[in-house]
């Protein structure tokens, strides 16, 4: 079972990845005929980011749509085929009732209301002329995670919390709140992340690919196969996401990517090692937190600019040069999280 399923899924991400580039010159010629371009928040609401970011006007954006389409076009056409020839397709076939319907509603729904939001933002509809506002995105969070949690806790019956080297622990109601925040999080830090070329790409890549292993391990094999799919996808995205860009991410991929992110870690119960495979996303995450409370609270900015990744341009550093420094804290971390996983596991 083990070697024909890790071929199984390394086939996948490999047939994802090569679909996805397939794909992209149909959406490039798509976004550039209907001029679905960035825009950037006003001069006098974010001087410092618009100073960075100008030259990044016109470039085109909702590049997530290839890493979604994608994933969700393989689970329909693999499902439907399986359905009537059975056999090698049903090899294929990732969606599963038990482990990736929910990944994958979650998924949909998050695309289509970043897409919602990214078209608001071209067509410079909504506050600024930005689209929706972070308080709107948070009540979308909250809502996908409150839908989430309940379907674990009442449907699935599930309360139980994974500690590393300590075990399985039934903490009840309280797994309802942990879900949320999780979702919530995750959606929220993705979404912050989503701000230099290839950064949020890069980042999301390390996370799937240790929670994919994880998957695997736990001999959650379908699971196991769409997070292949999705990192198939995200190889093929990054192609023409790294320095200098061709397309943005567009918060139809950050939205969906980071809660279907939040929903891997629950449907794996690894909430707690999520800050290691995701430790990017919680530093940036933290970064705007911190500067929103010590304005509010001392009247002055600890950080230049944020999410982080903006202070440290601030500071000069190039662009490439922070990509690709957060790419390697994200791989030692995600490393270490599973190191810590195995050595809890099997110890």
């Amino acid at each position: 079972m083990f070697i024909p399923q890790a071929i199984r899924i390394l086939g996948l991400t490999t047939v994802a990845f090569i679909a996805a580039l397939m794909l992209t010159p149909t959406f490039l010629y798509l976004i550039e005929r209907f001029k679905l371009s960035k825009n950037l928040r006003s001069e006098e609401s974010a001087p410092i980011f618009f100073n960075l970011h100008k030259k990044k006007i016109g470039t085109p954006t909702m590049g997530g749509m290839i890493i979604w389409v994608t994933v969700l076009g393989l689970a329909f056409i693999f499902f439907l085929f399986s359905t009537v020839f059975d056999g090698f397709f049903s090899y294929l076939n990732f969606v599963n009732r038990a482990e990736t319907y929910l990944p994958i509603a979650a998924m949909v729904i998050a695309a289509f209301f970043g897409l919602i939001d990214d078209l608001m933002g071209v067509f410079k509809i909504g506050p600024n002329g930005g689209g929706l506002k972070v308080s709107q995105k948070l009540w979308f969070y909250f809502g996908i995670a409150i839908v989430g949690a309940a379907w674990f806790y009442f449907k699935l019956d599930w309360d139980t919390l994974y500690i590393p080297f300590w075990g399985n622990v039934q903490i009840g109601l309280w797994y309802i709140p942990l879900f949320i925040f999780v979702i919530v999080a995750s959606a929220f830090s993705t979404n912050e992340t989503d701000g230099l070329d290839g950064l949020a790409g890069g980042v999301l890549l390390f996370s799937f690919t240790a929670l994919t292993a994880v998957a695997f391990i736990l001999e959650r094999y379908h699971l196991a196969a769409f997070g292949g799919a999705t990192i198939g996808a995200l190889l093929a995205f990054l192609w023409h996401n790294i320095y200098p860009a061709r397309f943005f991410m567009g918060d139809t991929g950050s939205m969906s990517l980071g809660i279907t992110l939040g929903v891997i870690a629950m449907l794996t119960n690894t909430a707690l090692l999520l800050p290691f495979f995701a430790v990017i996303l919680v530093v940036e995450s933290l970064s705007v937190i911190i500067q929103m409370m010590s304005k509010k609270l001392f009247g002055r900015k600890i950080f230049h600019s944020t999410p982080i990744h903006h202070h440290f341009e601030a500071l000069g550093w190039p662009e490439s040069q922070i990509t690709m420094r957060f790419w390697i804290v994200s791989a030692v971390f995600s490393t270490l999280g599973l190191a810590i996983f195995f050595l809890s596991r099997f110890l």
